[in-house]
């Protein structure tokens, strides 16, 4: 027999679960929808300190008085946080992790990071912690130490800031205004420690595709996007989708308990990779390009015309400065300036005459845009201050994720900026990237772009919510007559320099860089 132990979001407890745990036991499983404390059980209030260990011992006491042979552990939202708290420290008794419309915590991640509510989250980064230092201007339910601060739920059309609610019933909508409570701010705060114990026990993500969040996504990220994500063609995970918002317990209850106990049997998509298959980022570039001689200082790689000593080494220089996409995790390694692609693509800058810089930035989640917006800042200025580099003569080239870092170029030209590149770039937050500052929004910045020129390589084999925010961008470029040359790759896949090697792509790349070094030396 399975025992199903079901973990909601915030503000929620385990009444969210009514319908979907009546079938589920129709089937035969025990079930316990979980209430965690301060979460809305008078047997259980909120008292100072609760926070997500609080959380993680309820649900290992649960754990420990569960008989069946196996356990199935289901984290929605915030609830993945203290599922995997719970699960590394009683890994023999859990048969599946399943991440419900959840994020990917690791070791040392807090759940605020994920809060898409920018206000919230914002509010909890610079607050939390710090006392009573910040104890003026709080909301009903907030206490005097900070760390037992109480977030109030959403009301009304508010829920849409915490997830799609899509498909969810009107009434069951009423419900949740009726029976939301406050979620200890500890909970969000408190990062989550792991020491690996669990990592082998086999999980399933389900998806909620009005949320942001698709099979289609997955299999892009595992094959071109971060290399964080390779893991997730692990054989041991398993997916679904649901055509549905972020509260499936209550917009498709039956669904979701048939998914579940899917899940449970080991069922479900699994993402495949070729054994022995090279990352795609980590393949060779499309060009052979000559070694230029690179310098490194701090996290910026400049990339010569000329090495040391020769006639025309010291003559200053038109500079290319290159922002890689992410999110990258934080320890990823080769770090983003030493993929082959941007390696390459300095190298062929330098090879033309021009300065090729590249660096690392952090973007290491989405509620990172603007830490890495400082540290591509900071870049700028290094590279523009080195005498081997003309300072007004600067472009800047962003790939797919780090294409939203261009909102500010493009909001406010600066004099030495001569254009901005952007390669399969994403211009808008995808759907379920709530997380993202309002600033960076390249489809509304470009109203404000003036006749900077703008370069954009448009892959024809994009993902589809990502080739919507191209198609939104150039609509608004369109209509403020912004300057916007686009070269167009028809059978080119998101990060095409290490995958399709054609005739085609070759001559992509080498027109997209002539003419942004036609912006420089024009």
């Amino acid at each position: 027999m399975t025992a199903f132990v079901l973990v909601s979001g915030p503000f929620t407890g385990g009444w969210v679960w009514q319908e979907v745990t009546a079938r589920l036991g129709e089937s035969g499983a025990e079930v316990y929808p979980a209430t965690l404390t301060g979460m809305g059980d008078p047997r259980r209030p909120a008292e100072p300190g609760t926070d997500l260990e609080t959380h993680i011992e309820d649900l290992v006491r649960l754990i420990d008085g569960i008989d069946a042979p196996e356990v199935v552990i289901v984290g929605h939202d915030y609830g993945i946080h203290p599922v995997l708290g719970a699960a590394d420290r009683r890994p023999e008794r859990i048969a599946r992790i399943v991440y419900l419309d959840a994020g990917m915590p690791q070791d040392g991640d807090a759940a605020v990071a994920l809060v898409p509510d920018q206000a919230v989250r914002e509010g909890l980064l610079q607050q939390g912690g710090q006392g009573q230092e910040q104890g003026q201007g709080r909301g009903q339910g907030e206490s005097e130490n900070e760390n037992d601060r109480r977030i109030p739920p959403p009301q009304g059309d508010g829920w849409q800031l915490w997830g799609s609610t899509e498909g969810v019933p009107a009434e069951a909508l009423a419900r949740m205004d009726r029976r939301a409570v406050p979620q200890p701010a500890g909970t969000l705060t408190q990062p989550l420690r792991l020491s690996g114990a669990g990592s082998g026990i086999p999980t399933t993500g389900v998806l909620c595709a009005a949320n942001g969040s698709s099979i289609e996504m997955v299999e892009f990220l595992v094959r071109s996007g971060p290399p964080q994500y390779r893991w997730l063609a692990d054989p041991r995970v398993t997916f679904f989708e649901l055509a549905t918002g972020h509260w499936p317990m209550l917009s498709v209850p039956g669904e979701l308990a048939d998914v579940l106990l899917s899940a449970a049997a080991g069922e479900g998509h699994r993402v495949t990779v070729a054994p022995g298959e090279q990352p795609a980022h980590l393949r060779p570039f499309l060009l052979d390009v000559e070694e230029r001689p690179r310098e490194r200082v701090g996290e910026v790689d400049l990339y010569l015309p000329d090495p040391p000593g020769a006639p025309d080494a010291d003559r200053p220089r038109p500079a290319v400065v290159f922002v890689h996409g992410g999110p990258v995790a934080a320890d990823a390694q080769p770090t983003p300036r030493d993929w082959p692609a941007y390696v390459g693509y300095c190298r062929y800058v330098a090879s033309l005459g021009a300065v090729g810089a590249m660096l690392d930035h952090r973007l290491h989640g989405l509620a990172d845009y603007a830490r890495a917006a400082e540290d591509v800042a900071a870049a700028v200025e290094r590279v523009r201050a080195d005498p081997r580099v003309d300072g007004d003569r600067i472009a800047l080239w962003y790939f797919s994720g780090g294409g939203l870092l261009s909102a500010d170029p493009l909001a406010e030209p600066p004099p030495w900026l001569r254009c901005v590149a952007m390669t399969y770039p994403v211009l808008a937050p995808l759907p379920g990237w709530g997380m993202v500052d309002a600033r960076f929004r390249p489809v509304q910045a470009v109203k404000r772009a003036g006749r900077l020129p703008v370069v954009l390589t448009r892959v024809g084999l994009e993902n589809e919510a990502i080739a919507a925010t191209v198609g939104e961008f150039l609509s608004a470029a369109e209509d403020c007559k912004a300057d916007v040359e686009v070269v167009d790759v028809p059978l080119g896949h998101h990060g095409f320099e290490t995958v399709d090697h054609t005739d085609e792509t070759r001559g992509a790349v080498d027109r997209a860089v002539r003419s942004v070094l036609g912006h420089l030396t024009g």
